[in-house]
Formats: structure tokens, sequence, C-alpha cells
């Protein structure tokens, strides 16, 4: 049997946009940035009836401030926090300013459509109220990881990606047939595709595979022996030049990997900065 699994935490991103969909439930959103800061425009915080919130903006006491500032907000407005606020008593240990839209009263019903969109594997905007320069807040679908393989390489990165809460289908050269790929749908343009073989002769028909979805990145273990080899395959078969300058290899942000525990390290960082790159 494939050993797959495709469950994973919310994204980051996706988290506090669930639970502004809840009743009773607000939104803070960065819209502007002065200076330096360790979360984009965009980043998002929910705070819960509670005074909970769900979400991370890096800053304990920024987010205790927002849960304060926001219950006090009958409608929309964005506020400076840090750097340029008449909030004298309170600074951003980073120094710089944050514009930060609050929101006692989100869309929820945008929310929850937005996050159904989601799930469904579509990226989707939000429209934001106000006159901030960000206007639209958009989102796309959460990291998801297919790797086929064997041995501890695999497993190792099968148990990281899932520790990291990210989704992955992890699948055995035992289930597989030699030249032949499963019968999977195509990786959308949220997925990676990743090879973890030393036998690389069952490489050519998963890499065709892989070509043929929009997976954004496509990645196979080896060095300039197995890379030369697994193009040379590649071409036999008709793969284009376009279609092999999809595939890296070696594969990870490390020239060298000794242990399965660094190779899965190396390519979850490589992917994960790949990734980042989409949004």
């Amino acid at each position: 049997m494939l050993r797959t699994d495709s469950s994973a935490a919310l994204d980051e991103d996706h988290a506090a946009l669930a639970a502004a969909g809840e009743p009773g439930a607000a939104l803070c959103t960065i819209v502007g940035i002065e200076g330096s800061f360790s979360r984009r425009i965009g980043a998002q915080l929910a705070v819960l009836p509670d005074g909970s919130v769900v979400g991370d903006l890096a800053d304990g006491c920024l987010e205790s401030q927002l849960a304060a500032d926001v219950r006090n907000c009958s409608k929309p407005v964005v506020r400076r926090y840090g750097h340029g606020s008449d909030l004298i008593d309170f600074r951003l240990p980073c120094g710089g300013g944050l514009d930060i839209l609050l929101d006692p009263a989100p869309d929820r019903g945008a929310c929850r459509a937005a996050l159904n969109r989601l799930k469904a594997r579509q990226p989707v905007e939000v429209a934001l109220p106000g006159e901030g320069d960000l206007r639209h807040r958009r989102y796309i679908p959460a990291l998801r990881l297919r790797a086929y393989g064997e041995g501890p390489e695999l497993a190792v990165l099968a148990r990281l990606a899932r520790a990291s809460g990210i989704a992955i289908e992890a699948i055995d050269k035992r289930e597989l047939t030699l030249g032949k790929a499963p019968d999977l749908a195509p990786s959308d343009r949220w997925t990676a595709e990743i090879l973890l073989f030393h036998d690389h002769e069952w490489e050519a028909a998963l890499i065709e595979e892989a070509m043929a979805g929009e997976a954004f990145y496509i990645g196979a273990q080896g060095g300039e022996n197995a890379r030369e080899q697994r193009t040379m395959a590649l071409l036999a078969r008709g793969a284009t030049e376009e279609d092999i300058a999809r595939l890296r290899s070696p594969i990870g942000l490390l020239p060298a990997c000794r242990t399965p525990q660094t190779l899965a390290l190396s390519v979850l960082a490589e992917v994960a900065g790949s990734y980042e790159r989409l949004r």
C-alpha cells in the first residue's frame, strides 16, 4: 500500500483567516512596514472573543496590544505601531514601524469562502476594508510534497515534513512498478515533487509524470554522474531541453549531505524557500 499522508496543520497564512470566519473574531493585518520586521506585509492575526489570538506576528507584546486595541474599535481602522506611533509607551524591538488594519468584524462569509477555495487548491483574494495601500489580501494554497524513494532518506523526509506541518505523499519504491508512474492526479503549482533513489533507473517515468503537472519544484537526488545519465535517459524518451531545465539536481541548499537527516533538512529548506517566493 502507498504510504500516503496528505494531512497537515493549517498553513500559517490560512489559520488566522479560518479563525476570522468564526463569530466574534477580529482580524488584524499588516498593511505597511517601515524599516525592518520579521513578518511580511499581509501577515495576519485573528483575535478571538476571549482575547486569545490565532496567527503569529513575531512579537508577543504587539499581539497583546492588538488584542486590546481591536476590542475597542467600532469599525475598521489602520493604526501605526512602533516608530512614528502616538503610542509613546509601545515600541517594537526592531525599531521599525508597522501600519496595521484593525477590523473588529471581518466579512465572515468572505473568509469562509476563501478558506474553501484554498482547501480546493485554488488561489484567492479577499478585499480589505478602508483606504490603505493594501486593498486585497492574496492567499495561495498550502505547500504540499509528493516524494518517491526508498530507505531512510524517504522516511526521514516524511517525518520532518509532517513535524513541520507540511502535507506529504511519501511513496515507497516497493509499491512502484519499474518504468511506470502510479495513477495519481497531476501535481498543482503549489506542490513539490522529490525523487530520493539510489537506483536511478526508477526515475524516468516518475519525472515524466511530474513534468506533466504544474509542480513548482521537481528535484532528484544524485551527483554529477547520476545527473548526466538521467539527462540522457530523458532525452532518449523524448523530453525537451525545456523539460529537463525544470529538474533540479543535486537537491537541497547544502552542497553535500552525508546523512538522511541532513539531506531532508537541506531539501525542505530549499523547497520552503522556493514556495515562499510564490507568495
